[in-house]
């Protein structure tokens, strides 16, 4: 994150290099049934549906000059990998007491439910994995757009590692 000055007053900003996605392949209702275009950056591929009356052809290139200074977007990608996680990081459990006769039961879990179902009830929070789920954050307003460099500043905070894989899109 960063923060840039807009009327006497600082910003704060999310500056994410979007390169240019080409457009790989067009399905169209007739063939397919529905209406899409699939870009890709690099390897990574990805299919959008279009909205209606989209001109798209093949080989075109999807950059940042598609957003604009005050629009609004929905941006999703994936959340930082934790590994594997006790309860109390990935659930917030308080853990047990340090005194009365415990012993090594700082910060395990407690009981697990009662003996009628002869089974963990499904929802159960445990320690497992923790992180890497797909975030999207909507409503962020677009603060500035430098097409040169490929680069839009984004007002708040974007899902993800530095220099994860995000999407972009319009939140219309």
């Amino acid at each position: 994150m960063s923060q840039i000055w807009r009327d006497d007053k600082i910003v704060p900003v999310t500056i994410v290099q979007a390169l240019p996605n080409k457009v790989t392949s067009i399905r169209s209702k007739a063939k397919e049934g529905y209406e899409a275009v699939q870009v890709s950056l690099g390897k990574k591929k990805k299919e959008f549906r279009l909205m209606e009356g989209a001109a798209v052809k093949l080989g075109d290139e999807v950059t940042v000059s598609a957003f604009k200074e005050g629009d609004i977007v929905t941006i999703s990608g994936y959340s930082k990998g934790r590994g594997f996680a006790g309860v109390v990081k990935r659930h917030g459990f308080g853990g047990g007491p340090q005194t009365h006769g415990q012993k090594n039961r700082l910060r395990a879990p407690g009981s697990i439910g009662s003996t009628a179902p002869q089974r963990v009830v499904p929802g159960r929070r445990m320690a497992g994995h923790m992180g890497t789920n797909r975030v999207t954050t909507k409503n962020l307003r677009v603060a500035a757009v430098d097409a040169e460099a490929n680069l839009i500043m984004l007002r708040g905070a974007v899902p993800g590692a530095p220099g994860a894989i995000v999407e972009i899109r319009s939140a219309k």
